[in-house]
């Protein structure tokens, strides 16, 4: 009897260091998985969890839309549908293991949108891959990434700012030009969350008004980025690049106003001291000049026009002496 009761003890040990199998048992379920039309989806993914344990069991579906899976327990479980491309869906049944469960029916709403996105790898690997060939500047190869991606997704049509991006860099300002429009035109049209159509309508009249800018077209440039400052009052590149085109046509004190906003809105920037340093110079405002170039090597030091900037100030120093 001491061996026996020995035994029955090292049973129970073992059965306690096996991992748990919890529910299961002789329960069976089936179903069918259809998409928006009523077809059946095939090869897709089906998950059967227990809610009463870790206990899951998987299967997928057959051509017509049809899964069975056997060996549940009686109880709580969750079936749970996915396949790429579409929401993946769920529910929540009791299983009996006495009598027959009722069929299931689930329907896969196909995924759009960053919805769309998320449940796509190859479309992110090559959004990703589009990114890292503009940074090395091979923009012919990043222009083939993101027209695949756009082919593939063209309800996210952000991606036509990189384009648009990608052939300014190579020059090409009227394919720019009218991937830019385009953004702009599909921003109004399409719902959604308002200020992320603002983010890329910004975006756009930007790479407008630099294209513009690089034709000598002043007037043009000029309009798309006050557009900017108009939807984004704290846009400080905007302010910046509208003083940049009034100093080019020697209006000294538009750019004044525009430069000196670009500081206001963002005032650890040191790129529009800079810059008011040498308009005020060319005012003859010494102290104002001296003020604004000092401004400058004290937010950037390292910066390498700081060498150029000291001998300006140095100079006019001298001057006014």
């Amino acid at each position: 009897m001491r061996y026996l009761a020995i035994a029955f003890v090292a049973l129970l040990v073992l059965a306690a260091s096996l991992p748990a199998q919890e529910n299961m048992g002789r329960g069976r379920i089936s179903g069918d998985v259809f998409d928006e039309s009523g077809t059946g989806v095939p090869s897709a993914l089906v998950v059967v969890q227990s809610l009463q344990g870790n206990t899951h069991l998987e299967s997928q579906t057959d051509k017509r839309g049809h899964f069975a899976v056997a060996g549940l327990g009686s109880g709580a479980w969750r079936i749970t549908v996915s396949k790429d491309g579409y929401i993946s869906a769920y529910t929540e049944i009791q299983v009996s293991q006495l009598k027959t469960n009722p069929p299931i029916s689930l329907t896969l709403k196909k995924a759009t949108g960053l919805q769309a996105l998320k449940a796509d790898d190859q479309g992110r690997s090559l959004l990703e891959l589009g990114d890292s060939l503009f940074e090395a500047a091979n923009y012919d190869e990043a222009l083939a990434a993101y027209e695949e991606f756009a082919l593939k997704h063209p309800e996210v049509y952000g991606v036509h700012l990189n384009i648009g991006t990608a052939f300014m860099k190579k020059g090409d300002l009227d394919r720019a030009e009218a991937e830019f429009r385009g953004v702009l035109d599909k921003s109004s049209q399409v719902p959604g969350d308002a200020a992320k159509r603002k983010d890329i309508s910004l975006r756009a009249l930007s790479g407008l008004g630099e294209i513009a800018m690089r034709r000598g077209d002043f007037t043009a440039a000029q309009d798309s980025f006050r557009r900017v400052l108009e939807i984004s009052p704290e846009d400080s590149a905007a302010a910046y690049n509208i003083g940049e085109i009034f100093f080019s046509n020697q209006k000294i004190d538009d750019a004044i106003t525009y430069f000196e906003l670009a500081a206001k809105i963002k005032k650890d920037w040191p790129k529009p001291y800079r810059r008011l340093g040498l308009v005020y110079l060319n005012k003859g405002d010494f102290d104002k000049a001296l003020e604004n170039l000092r401004k400058f090597i004290e937010l950037d030091p390292e910066n390498p026009e700081a060498a150029n900037v000291k001998a300006t100030i140095a100079a006019v120093e001298k001057l006014k002496k």
